[in-house]
Formats: structure tokens, sequence, C-alpha cells
């Protein structure tokens, strides 16, 4: 009785922390404060307005006769699964901080505690730091299908139950997941391979979303051609996936107003299962994982003399490429990257324009020039994102780049290369082929891309010399400069010139372009008019980014 009720104090004792962080956190010195109640009356206000938002948009398609319903039944499926698995990969992804890379592991694992009780406190907080926004923001999407189909009030504590049920599971399976995964791996490495696979998961459901078309759903006039697509899609999904359960459950009250009580059972026994199993892992395997977060990586290497390169240019670029891929917060951004490319040109593909009121021929032009602006705000965010901070997050070893015999203008020089090859490359490649896909040809094939190489080298210009200019070498990431005064003031800059760059290219090429379109011979004053706003343009661009660097260059060099 003395043992069994010493542990029960010793878990109470590990929850306390968790518990005082929350109340201090939202309700210091016992009261409300009122950035506590501005966040719970925002968070009512979303919730309202996800709810109704949910309730008009399934209630257009259960307007849709038997076809409409059958369509909101198979939406509600997908948001089960995709709940689902994101909360796994989320709980794997907290799972190896918490469990493994937390900074009170000594202390706890020196206390008089048990490993099950350390796996008990694990598993719930991590539960709800990963899953208390699913949990609340859930409720009204699937609250608004029990006001639709009209059913009794049992069907929200059934809906509660289930949601609940589904989160624990998933918390359960993550960090079982995870325990045996460090097993094999150490923890930073299995931390990686999580992240890489939130990534990927994330990445390949938005590219199937929206190779789905979703927006075809909206359009009542195409509903026929889904016909057969929705028959095949009436079959049910994997009955051993918990949220096969759910939706078998709520799915079923939602048509029949009758509970399944085999599916209740799976979901009321299983994440008790995951967790006594969760604790049989925690036993055996925890302390072996814990060692191996410990040690370092790479010992087996040693360190010798290399070949020395006297050119500046390659030991910079060098330099830089290793900074880049040994951050796998930042090399990994290219799988990211690489999807809204693809995302991108796929939006050119299914553009109606054949319901256009203008002639195809106008309509492609004009989309061709505008896409020259979006090619340079992609260039500019990606500046962003990469080119800005670099010098600050050199940190203290700028103090050996600015003691070594190697000139600063040289060292933004090499830097600049280094980042205008892939901007470049990546720039071409998103306006040749939307120009391919949208059958461009003539002078705005040449228009788009002369003008968009200048927006992007000017942009890469701009973000190396502001990042000079409000370079802070304390900064512990890349990420943690995105919110500084001088990134607001670097996109504000870039932007204003990227407008007045567009307005400068469409006044100067319009009469070329107006020529062309209308089978004239090419005028030989629309070709003046178009290479002076060409080079207008890089006048304009070339002046910015470097009055931009010469500033950047003297607040370096004191």
């Amino acid at each position: 009785m003395n043992c069994s009720a010493d542990c029960r104090q010793g878990s109470l004792l590990l929850f306390r922390p968790f518990f005082y962080s929350i109340r201090n956190r939202f309700f210091r010195g016992g009261k409300i404060s009122l950035r506590t109640a501005a966040v719970l009356a925002f968070g009512a206000v979303l919730f309202v307005a996800l709810y109704l938002t949910s309730l008009r948009t399934i209630s257009y398609f259960h307007s849709q006769s038997e076809l409409g319903i059958i369509l909101s039944l198979k939406i509600f499926q997908m948001a089960w699964m995709i709940m689902f698995a994101m909360l796994i990969f989320s709980s794997m992804v907290s799972a190896v901080s918490s469990l493994y890379l937390s900074s009170d592991n000594e202390i706890l694992c020196a206390a008089p505690i048990r490993r099950e009780q350390l796996f008990q406190m694990r598993f719930f907080t991590s539960f709800l730091y990963t899953s208390w926004m699913m949990l609340i923001f859930s409720l009204p999407v699937f609250g608004a299908y029990g006001t639709v189909f009209k059913v009794s009030w049992l069907y929200h504590p059934l809906m509660a139950m289930t949601v609940l049920s589904t989160a624990l599971t998933a918390s359960g399976i993550g960090l079982g997941a995870t325990i045996l995964l460090v097993r094999i791996f150490p923890a930073k490495q299995t931390k990686d391979i999580t992240v890489y696979l939130s990534l990927l998961f994330g990445i390949l459901l938005y590219l199937i979303i929206r190779l789905l078309k979703p927006e075809d759903l909206a359009d009542p006039d195409k509903f026929p051609n889904f016909i057969d697509y929705l028959s095949s899609l009436q079959t049910p999904g994997s009955a051993l996936l918990p949220p096969a359960w759910a939706n078998q459950l709520l799915g079923g009250y939602l048509q029949e107003q009758n509970i399944d009580w085999l599916a209740a059972g799976l979901l009321l026994l299983t994440p008790l299962v995951l967790f006594w199993a969760g604790e049989w892992l925690m036993a055996r395997f925890f302390f072996d994982g814990f060692s191996k977060a410990q040690e370092s990586f790479g010992g087996h290497l040693t360190f010798g003399s290399s070949a020395y390169h006297p050119s500046p240019l390659r030991r910079i670029l060098h330099k830089e490429a290793k900074l880049f891929l040994r951050d796998s917060t930042e090399w990994s951004q290219l799988f990211l990257i690489g999807a809204l490319m693809v995302v991108y040109l796929y939006n050119f593909k299914v553009l109606p324009l054949d319901r256009s009121p203008l002639p195809t021929e106008y309509l492609t032009n004009l989309i061709a020039f505008a896409n020259i602006g979006l090619a340079g705000f992609l260039a500019t965010s990606l500046a962003a994102r990469f080119v800005y901070p670099s010098i600050g997050t050199e940190g203290p070893a700028f103090l050996a780049i600015r003691s070594s015999p190697l000139p600063l203008p040289t060292y933004l020089l090499c830097k600049y290369l280094f980042y205008c090859i892939p901007f470049t490359a990546i720039s071409l490649f998103l306006i040749i082929a939307s120009n391919a896909l949208l059958h461009i040809n003539g002078p705005m094939w040449w228009v788009s891309i002369g003008i968009s190489l200048v927006i992007t080298w000017s942009a890469l210009g701009l973000a190396l010399g502001f990042g000079a200019i409000y370079a802070d070498f304390k900064i512990e990431s890349r990420t943690a400069v995105q919110g500084s005064f001088g990134m607001m003031l670097f996109m504000f800059v870039s932007l204003a010139m990227e407008l007045v760059m567009l307005l400068i290219g469409f006044w100067g090429n319009y009469r070329l372009l107006r020529f062309w379109l209308r089978g004239s011979a090419i005028d030989p004053l629309g070709v003046l008019l178009s290479v002076g706003s060409l080079l207008v343009i890089a006048a304009v661009g070339g002046l910015a980014a470097f009055f931009c660097l010469k500033k950047g260059l003297s607040s370096l060099e004191q």
C-alpha cells in the first residue's frame, strides 16, 4: 500500500512542472491576464467561423441529392485519415525531443522514479502539446456534420469520445515508434528522419489534393464526371486503421443513427493497449536510447591537412555549400520548394483559357507578363529565406573572415555568385516552362526571360545588402531573423522595386506586343522602346542593388 501510494505521489509530482507552466502562462497571479483573454476570444471567434464555414460547405454538398451526400461522407472519411496521419507524425517529432533530448532528462533519470512513471508523464504532456489544437478545431468540422444530417444529441458525446480516442491512439503509436527508432538510430538522427517524413508527407498530401482539382467539386456542371469516381469510392477504407473505425462509428450514426458497438469498443480499447505497450517498450529500451542520445557523432573521423586552394571564390563556395548541407532544416526545404514549383506550373496547365471572352493569344501573353511578377515574388521570398540571413548566421566565425586577407568586397561577391547560380536556374526554369505551357512565342518569350532575370539578380543584391546592413551575428538560426526590422524593410523595398520594373516593362513593351499580336510587321520604334525599357529596368535594379551592397559593405567594415 505504501509503495503504491508513493508511486502515485511520484507520478503526480512529475506533472507539477507542466501544470505550473500552464498556470503561469495563462493565469499569472491567479487571474486571467488581458493577453490570455484576447487569445481565448480570438480562439472562440475562429471556432465559430470554422463551424459556420464547414456548415455552409457540407450543406451545399448535402443538397446535391444522393451524389452530394456520398461526396460529403467521403470528405468525412478523408478528414479522419488526414487528422490521424498528421497526429502520428507530430507525435513522433515531439517524442524524440521530450523523451530523449529534453534538458531535464538528467535530473529525472537520477531521481528515484520508475521508467513507467516517466513514460506516463511524457505520454500525456506530449499528447496535450501536439494534439490540443487538432482536438479543439476538429470539433466544429465534425459537429457541422451532425447539424446537417440532423442527428440526435447523442452524436456529440460520441464525436468527442471518438476524436479523443483517435488522438490518444496516434500519440501511442508515435511514442512507441519513436522508442523503437531510437533503439536502431541515435536520437538526433531519428529526429531528422521524422522531420523529413513529416515534410514529405505534407508535400505529398498537398500535391495529391491539388492534382485532384478540388475546385471542380464546387461546379455543379462537373458532377456527372465524378459519378464513376464516387461509385468506386463507396467501398470503405482499410478496416484495420483507427480512422476507419471512427468513420464507421460516426458515419453509420449520421446515416442510420445506430451505434456500431464493435467500432466503439475498438476505439476505447486501442489507446489502453498502446499505452501499456509503450510502458513495456520504455522499460526495455529507454536507457539504451538515452545513452546513444548523449554520444557524439563522427568520432571515427580524423582531422588532417588538406591541399591549399588560393581561389577565394572556391573557398567561399565550398564553405557555403557545407554550411547549407550540414543544416538539415535548410536543405530539407528543397523538397518543399520542388513541390511549390510543381504546383506553380500545374496551375498554368489547368487554366480554363477556352472559357475566356478574350482571344486566347491575347490572354496568354497577358498571363505570361503577369507571371513575371509571380516569379519575381517567388525569387524575393526565397532570397529573404536563404540570402538575407546568410551573413548574420556566420556568427563569431565572421571574425575569422574579417581578419583574413580576403577583402570584404570579394567576400560579398563570392556570396552573391554562390546564390546567383541556383536562383537563376530556378527563375529560368519557371519562366521557360510556364511559357511552354501557355504556348508563348514571339517577343513575349524574350521579354519575360529578360525582365525575370533582372528582377532575380536585383533581389539577390538587395537581400545580401540588407543582410549586411542589419546583420545580427548573435542569432541562433535563420528562422529567428524572419520577423526582424531589416527583413521587413528588405521585403518592402524589393517588392516596390519589382512593381516599378513591371510598370516600366509594360510601358516599354506594349507597342511591340500589340503590333505583333495584330499580325503586323515588327515595329522598329517598338523594338527600340522594348530594348530601352529593359536597359532602364537593369539600371534601376543594378543601382538599387549597388547602393544596398555599398551600405552593407560600409556597415561590415565598421
